[in-house]
């Protein structure tokens, strides 16, 4: 297992400006993977970041920004062929980088959180599963993947679980479907994290990693040892990526509700991350 950073750690959104700083950055700090959030493509130049990882010794990863707008399960066809078209465009870039896949909560806007009739949450979920299959489709002809992202209860009202997101895989009924798995969301929603992630099984294409509440990991609530304990029953060799977000992006802070610092600067963040991730996800992992 390849252990990464986003670059949600130090800036939103990121620019080709921005990579050429933080890439380099991330390689020094002894990481083997960047994750590339891509709230909007056009802000990166795809070849001058492969480049750039190429130069480093990197492993890109690609994960799509799912914010207003952007909609899989919209009643109108124009958002849900805009969102697409969203994805067809981060899939391009996916592509020249390098990266196996594109990773989010591709399925609906983040922070639709309402107690819906069965009536309608069954179309949403139809119009979803309608919608990255298509994706999925698009994705195959590029030789990647789609890594279904489970993310809270407060975050979204479709997909909370590992079990809700197998499903929705299996719904959408195409080889490019996988899930993505974060520990941030599991702590909140499931009961057992090796029983969580076992379940996701051969699904599994990309792994994040923060704490509970959202710090350093190895400094909050999260049972390490079990999601180490899944992560080799299933015989895990993906990346491992570090999500967090900078309270200095007062926008992208307040979307994901980060109002204080927990350590001096971002970089010390990554590093003592890292430092304990090395030590949790070695060859063995830890037992309780």
């Amino acid at each position: 297992m390849i252990i990464g950073a986003t670059t949600w750690l130090w800036v939103s959104p990121l620019t080709t400006a921005a990579a050429e700083d933080l890439i380099p950055r991330i390689a020094r700090l002894g990481f083997g993977a960047v994750e590339l959030p891509l709230e909007d493509p056009a802000l990166l130049d795809a070849r001058r970041i492969r480049q750039l990882l190429a130069d480093h010794n990197l492993k890109g990863s690609a994960c799509g920004a799912f914010g207003p707008g952007r909609d899989l399960t919209h009643p109108d066809p124009k958002v849900r062929r805009s969102t697409l078209d969203y994805i067809e465009r981060c899939l391009d870039f996916a592509a020249v980088i390098g990266a196996p896949a594109v990773c989010g909560p591709l399925y609906s806007e983040v922070g639709k959180r309402r107690y819906l009739p069965a009536a309608q949450r069954h179309a949403e979920w139809s119009l979803a599963v309608e919608g990255v299959h298509a994706a999925c489709v698009t994705a195959a002809a590029r030789g990647k993947r789609i890594a279904i992202e489970p993310i809270n209860r407060f975050e979204t009202d479709l997909v909370n679980s590992v079990a809700d997101g197998v499903r929705f895989a299996r719904d959408v009924a195409h080889p490019a479907a996988g899930l993505m798995i974060d520990s941030f969301h599991l702590t909140l929603e499931e009961d057992n994290l090796e029983a969580a992630v076992r379940a996701a099984g051969d699904l599994l294409v990309n792994v994040q990693v923060s704490e509970n509440q959202r710090g350093v990991p190895g400094t909050g609530l999260t049972d390490w040892c079990a999601l180490a304990r899944g992560l080799a029953a299933v015989n895990y060799t993906g990346t491992i990526i570090i999500e967090s977000f900078t309270p200095e992006n007062r926008d992208l802070a307040a979307a994901v509700c980060i109002w204080k610092r927990r350590v001096p600067d971002q970089d010390t963040f990554a590093r003592e991350g890292l430092a304990f991730l090395q030590r949790t996800f070695a060859p063995a992992p830890l037992h309780e």
